[in-house]
């Protein structure tokens, strides 16, 4: 495969997002994706969702920042350099963002693949700065080494094709969870659960279902210290307050567990199956006294814990509070039925995950090899 070295503005063209002024609510909550560099990941290479979106409004008063579907966008600033994307429709981003709408002699998804393979370079440019920039100027001016058209097309449907069985599989995975939430909601909380035409109501609960607290349920616990600079090489998942933060090489839990912030953000809840390692900032639960790990997750889910902050510059969830709050406890038997079915959603979401680790790390292992030629396409 032939290489000939181009720089970016030769692939395509360059812009620079921006972000419309706030104060003018008209241009917000319309059709187009609003996308920042917190909308964008290092594993997901088609953006499908941002947290806000802007109007027709907005878009006539920025239509040169605007972007056409498959331009690939690519974070500039700060400790995000490198996330990178390609917009699934015509969108906008905010000013950290430059994308790079491919011209007729670049592809655009060979583009995407051509910046997750140079993500080193680019942060390179970023300078020592305290918050390291790589502006437009620096940006459409970075070579690379590029294949003719055919051969671009040719790594981007090689590549792609394991993404788009990864996206399918996290459909299909959303799907999953969405099942087994709307099964505990319409049992648990519209109390719709198999038999109920025939159970009587006391006090607003069915016959058999208690009112209790959380504490007399499960107990959950204060997560373990382990800094940064203490860790060793593994794949042991450590877990803050909003999920995986990095890994370690031993698990300080090694039983299926839920976890959620205690410290610095909080409401979000995760079901963990294999061994963890929570951190301090977390909480998570050390014992079921009357709940499976199925029903409880929903539970916690269910409960809105940001409700329970007592911090006052920082968010912090008292676990001692939160035990003490008041939930509904149905019959055991009914607990078992839905573990039946949840166990079924969850193995068949965690044989999802699975393959999707297969599949990027495949997918990890052809890229460099792609992008050098060393595989003839």
């Amino acid at each position: 495969m032939t290489l000939v070295r181009k720089r970016l503005h030769q692939l395509g063209r360059v812009v620079t997002g921006k972000t419309p002024p706030t104060a003018r609510q008209e241009f917000f909550q319309g059709d187009y994706l609003f996308v920042t560099p917190s909308d964008l990941d290092y594993n997901h290479y088609y953006c499908r969702s941002a947290e806000r979106t802007v109007s027709e409004q907005a878009k006539a008063t920025l239509r040169n920042q605007f972007i056409p579907a498959n331009a690939v966008m690519f974070t500039c600033i700060g400790a995000t350099i490198g996330k990178c994307g390609i917009a699934p429709s015509e969108c906008l981003t905010n000013q950290q963002i430059n994308s790079v709408i491919a011209n007729d002699e670049c592809d655009p998804k060979f583009l995407y693949y051509l910046f997750c393979n140079s993500v080193h370079i680019v942060k390179g440019m970023g300078g020592g700065a305290a918050t390291p920039i790589v502006n437009k100027s620096k940006f459409e001016n970075i070579d690379f080494l590029v294949p003719p058209l055919r051969q671009q097309q040719e790594v981007g449907r090689i590549l792609s094709a394991y993404d788009d069985m990864i996206e399918n599989n996290r459909r299909r995975i959303s799907l999953l969870e969405e099942a087994a939430r709307l099964l505990y909601r319409e049992w648990f909380v519209h109390f719709r659960f198999p038999g109920h035409e025939h159970v009587p109501l006391t006090d607003g609960l069915p016959d058999g279902w208690e009112r209790q607290t959380l504490g007399s349920v499960l107990t959950l616990q204060r997560g373990f210290d382990l800094p940064v600079a203490t860790r060793l090489p593994g794949t042991v998942p450590v877990y803050g307050s909003t999920g995986i933060v990095g890994a370690h090489n031993v698990p300080k839990v090694s039983f299926p567990t839920i976890i959620t912030g205690r410290s610095g953000s909080l409401g979000h809840v995760c079901f963990v199956d294999d061994p963890c390692w929570p951190l301090n900032t977390a909480l998570w639960v050390k014992e079921f006294n009357a709940a499976s790990v199925y029903f409880a997750y929903y539970l916690l889910e269910g409960m809105n814990l940001k409700q329970f902050n007592g911090g006052a510059s920082v968010p912090t969830l008292d676990r001692n509070v939160v035990h003490a709050a008041n939930i509904t406890l149905p019959p055991k038997l009914l607990i078992s039925l839905f573990d039946e079915q949840a166990a079924t959603l969850f193995a068949q979401k965690k044989l999802l995950l699975q393959q999707n680790q297969q599949l990027a790390q495949a997918r990890d292992l052809l890229l460099p090899r792609l992008m050098n030629g060393k595989i003839a396409v």
